[in-house]
């Protein structure tokens, strides 16, 4: 007999071999329909898998993310099946689970999947479900799996193979399908209910330019076709709300080739928004005791192998220049200068906390296949800063900063969100991570604690901290469902020994600072292309480009509406009029295509009286108001930054 303990404490004992399908059934029929993958022993096994020693249990259904992802999974080597069976020779990559489903790389050699071929593959999928075919795992020895894809001639899975012992090798098989896979995956087939392929992309052989472009297909599946149907349709929503699509309607941003992928060029609507965001981010830590800094976008190599980023995060680095004998690299982290500017004057206890912020631009060398719109680019405006404080100061800075974050959610009007508590990993300490090993876990705590007391919701994630310390990524959803990693809160015990910063000691002894990076609003970049999705590019009217556009009816009425509009403008409100020789039911619709906030429609009466007749955005007539009267609501609506 062996012992599984349950999550909540209680201890049940088993025959051995037993598996958690096995477990579930146990407790009632009903949950073991419902269990589709297990935690064993904080990892996550096939619900089928024997389970031959004492463990520690969780059980994983649809509605877990483990369970999510073992299912996704499971429908990516089901899509392979399908595939196998049209495109005979066919050689695959990966095809791990995603966000919204599954992918799968493949080689298909001079041949092309179509958009017919989507639906051929995707009845396929149906007919090989429905046979209900059990996803079966056996442990290979490496000499047999190398034997097994030499012979079929798939030099993809060799590569995976080399890094692979004895041990580690498994294969799963459901119906005329074997794959080289560390799985888990679900029982069988039949729980795929309800399946559609999305979309058929290009991807590098290992995300590497230089290698074979392979073909990626998507898709996702779900065990009813009620979900299938609800997630499709929100999908049509999130497709009006593209920011890219968004972007270039409303004039935000342009990209050119003779610029160069990921550089953004911010168009004149686009720049309103950074200049407000930007002006909020400064009076928020204006109040907070922040100083602003400026740096510049070069530095010296010697500097970067100072700071650790060189040789952990050179990949992300673009190359060198040589100039002088000295190799410079465009600023990829703000943090090293502002290290700087903290060593380049002497500092005691009654300096800290020393908190610096700036508006700094920084530049990466994202993967050409990754770079997304606004959300994966090459060069980012990141709403950066750093507090240099005391080990007893810690505790109330990093509380201000999550506090920070609310008050911007808040403004936003963000709803759902998590912090995501990014630790290290043991077993790479002194390659991935600085090699301290009580420090990581003295820091870890103090991050763990101060979230704890604070009494935000936050989640721990293995192997995802900086190198230089633990952190949080700030994870936000958009009124539609659909998740941003938005911002990041850092600590620092590494890189203050590496520059030698110190400050004095009430005793007149020297130490060095604990240091917090942190980046409330993320880079322009990702957080504007978050908040054109969020409102659907109906921006609240302290952010929109163009706050009030003023509509005469005729050409008779013009020099009134432009009378108007100076008015407005005069009182620091975004305004244009529309002076095209257009009917005013086009101009109306027009500016609500173009999401201005408010129109004013302008004509003899209101000129007479000094009025304007107001339209708000998805509100329609608000009737008419006194010119002075309208301006000054507004004047307070900017102000408060109200959002709708």
């Amino acid at each position: 007999m062996i012992n599984i303990t349950f999550p909540d404490g209680a201890v049940r004992q088993y025959q051995k071999g037993t598996t958690a399908i096995d477990i579930a059934r146990s407790i009632s029929e009903g949950l073991a329909r419902k269990v589709i993958a297990a935690g064993v022993n904080g990892q996550v096994w096939d619900a089928s898998r024997p389970i031959n020693e004492d463990a520690a249990i969780k059980l994983y259904s649809w509605n877990d993310a483990e369970g999510k992802n073992t299912f996704w999974h499971s429908s990516a080597h089901l899509m392979a099946e399908a595939v196998e069976g049209m495109f005979p020779g066919v050689k695959f990559w990966v095809g791990p689970p995603v966000e919204n489903g599954f992918y799968y790389d493949m080689d298909l050699g001079d041949r092309k999947i179509s958009e017919e071929d989507l639906v051929a593959i995707e009845k396929k999928m149906n007919e090989l479900a429905k046979k209900n075919n059990k996803y079966v795992r056996k442990e290979i020895p490496k000499a047999d799996a190398v034997k097994y894809f030499s012979d079929k001639g798939d030099e993809y899975k060799l590569d995976l193979l080399q890094n692979l012992n004895d041990g580690e090798i498994t294969f799963y098989t459901q119906g005329n399908f074997t794959d080289l896979c560390r799985g888990p995956h679900i029982p069988n087939t039949g729980l795929i209910k309800a399946i559609k392929l999305t979309n058929i992309a290009g991807a590098y052989w290992k995300g590497d330019e230089k290698n074979k472009q392979l073909t990626r297909l998507y898709g996702v599946t779900f065990p009813s076709q009620k979900e299938l149907d609800e997630y499709l349709a929100l999908l049509e929503e999130a497709k009006k709300r593209d920011h890219r699509k968004l972007g270039k309607e409303l004039g935000i941003y342009t990209m050119d080739d003779d610029v160069g992928p990921g550089l953004i060029m911010w168009m004149p609507n686009g720049t309103v928004i950074i200049e407000e965001l930007e002006k909020l981010a400064k009076e928020t830590e204006q109040e907070a005791g922040y100083k602003r800094v400026v740096t510049p976008h070069i530095a010296k190599e010697s500097m970067y192998l100072t700071s650790g980023h060189l040789p952990y995060y050179a990949d992300s680095m673009y190359p060198p220049m040589e100039m002088e004998g000295e190799k410079y690299y465009l600023k990829s982290m703000n943090c090293p200068h502002h290290h700087k500017i903290y060593a380049a004057e002497p500092k005691s206890y009654r300096d800290l906390p020393y908190r610096v912020a700036e508006y700094g631009t920084v530049y990466r060398y994202e993967q050409s296949g990754e770079l997304f719109g606004l959300m994966r680019v090459r060069c980012l405006h990141m709403n950066d800063a750093h507090i240099y404080c005391t080990k007893d100061q810690f505790e109330e800075e990093f509380r201000a900063v999550n506090e920070m974050y609310l008050k911007y959610f808040k403004i936003f009007g963000i709803d759902k969100y998590v912090m995501r508590l990014s630790l290290h990993s043991a077993d790479k300490l002194g390659k991935k991570y600085v090699n301290e090993p009580q420090l990581w876990i003295e820091t870890e705590q103090m991050v763990r604690q101060v979230l704890i007391n604070s009494k935000i919701p936050f989640v721990e994630v293995q192997d995802e901290a900086a190198f230089y310390g633990p952190k949080i990524d700030v994870q936000i959803w958009s009124v539609i469902g659909r998740e941003f990693t938005l911002a990041t809160n850092q600590v620092d015990f590494s890189q203050g020994r590496s520059f030698k910063l110190q400050y004095t000691t009430p005793d007149n002894q020297t130490e060095t600072p604990l240091i917090i990076h942190r980046a409330p609003l993320g880079t322009h970049e990702r957080f504007i292309g978050f908040l054109l999705e969020h409102y659907a590019g109906k921006l609240p009217l302290w952010l929109a480009p163009v706050q009030v556009k003023v509509l005469p009816i005729s050409d008779k009425f013009l020099d009134y509406a432009k009378s108007v509009a100076d008015k407005l403008k005069k009182s620091d409100i975004r305004a244009e009029v529309d002076d095209r020789n257009e009917k005013i039911g086009k101009k109306i619709r027009d500016t609500e295509l173009m999401r201005v906030p408010y129109m004013l429609v302008v004509g003899e009466k209101e000129m007479n009286e000094n009025k304007v007749a107001v339209r708000r955005q998805g509100k329609g007539d608000l009737g008419v108001k006194p010119v002075d009267e309208f301006v000054g609501e507004i004047k307070v609506e900017v102000k408060d930054r109200i959002t709708e």
